[in-house]
């Protein structure tokens, strides 16, 4: 347990500085000046420092493994998913305090996606190892389950569903499953669980894809909403209509992306690894503005775009604050987290934003 937070320290502690490209500065007053013995991270208008050991814990009473996603919900409660099976979920404050914990059933516990119903929150649950959809209630009651698409006539076998994610149209309660471990099938069901479509699958063209990790239903414009898909392997997203059929894609050379995040008008990612999924240690996370271009890449290379295609982005070697980052929240104060996946079971990073 000691070695644990020893390395975490290690890694988040470490001074360094990025250099911010020519982008405009809100006129926004995110708090105090970083001091020169912090790490501060991030490009532009979205730079971070980095909080040392905040959200670190007793790992012998409230352990993790992989912290793969978080969540904020209606009270400012932050919810964090592990596969650790003594405390599936960990419900902190924005300080880091431990507020309660939950759930001994979910071995792969991987997606967390929050619904807002009538007023009421609801959390849905990826679980790998139970190759299950699970819907729950914020206390842990099991409201849901949807288990392998048998309706798509794609699937043999349970075992062959691995979902990795959810996302949830806030209009009619529309529920996508991205199978991104599986058949890189993404399946549309009605808010009761019911069969509607499939679309995707594996493969090169566009409609398809190659590990579909993360989906997103983007609301930005309100009259069109559409969808948003991680192609992990393929390092970029693709956005689909609401109907599952292909519009565009959003090249991101170099990263290997996990889920897009909606905040206000930008979307964030954690990127788990960079230039190759076999590079280890190389993630960091991406910021994109209403135009879909890459402003920041908080822990990586500076955002350049020549002849308006991105350049292939790689991790800042001088950047110590992230391993695997696997998802990214960011709360009303416009801070971020960062869970991480296969990073010495440490809990989630906190930026805290400063411009």
């Amino acid at each position: 347990m000691a070695s644990q937070s020893v390395n975490r320290r290690t890694f988040l502690t470490q001074a360094t500085a990025a250099t911010a490209v020519g982008l405009t500065i809100p006129n926004i007053n995110f708090g105090a000046k970083p001091k020169a013995d912090e790490q501060v991270i991030g490009h532009g208008s979205h730079r971070y420092r980095v909080v040392p050991n905040w959200g670190v814990l007793d790992a012998g009473k409230n352990p993790v493994n992989d912290c793969h996603e978080m969540v904020e919900d209606s009270k400012g409660r932050l919810i964090l998913l592990t596969n650790e099976t003594k405390n599936n979920v960990i419900i902190y404050d924005k300080s880091g305090k431990l507020l309660e914990t939950w759930g001994t059933t979910y071995p792969g516990a991987h997606g967390l996606t929050l619904s807002n119903e009538g007023g009421e929150q609801f959390l849905f649950i990826c679980d790998n190892n139970r190759h299950q959809v699970i819907k729950t209630d914020l206390k842990g009651k099991e409201l849901l389950k949807i288990d392998y698409p048998r309706e798509t006539g794609k699937y043999d076998y349970p075992t062959q569903f691995t979902p990795t994610e959810t996302a949830i149209n806030p209009a009619n309660g529309d529920i996508y499953v991205a199978d991104g471990y599986g058949l890189n099938y993404i399946t549309q069901y009605d808010s009761k669980g019911k069969y509607i479509r499939h679309f995707g699958g594996k493969g090169t063209e566009n409609g398809q894809f190659d590990c579909c990790h993360g989906i997103l239903v983007d609301t930005r414009n309100k009259s069109n909403p559409t969808l948003l898909i991680t192609d992990r392997r393929h390092n970029c997203l693709k956005r689909f209509t609401l109907d599952g059929k292909y519009l565009s894609t959003i090249a991101l050379p170099g990263s290997y992306i996990c889920r897009p995040v909606l905040h206000n008008d930008m979307i964030y990612g954690a990127v788990f690894r960079s230039t190759s999924d076999a590079y280890p240690n190389s993630g960091y996370i991406q910021i994109l503005d209403k135009n879909d271009k890459v402003v920041s890449t908080p822990g990586g290379s500076a955002p350049v775009y020549k002849d308006g295609k991105l350049e292939e982005q790689r991790k800042d070697m001088t950047s110590t604050a992230f391993l695997h980052p696997h998802d990214v929240l960011v709360d009303s104060d416009e801070n971020v987290y960062v869970p991480q996946w296969a990073s010495q079971k440490t809990y989630p990073v906190k930026l805290q934003r400063v411009s």
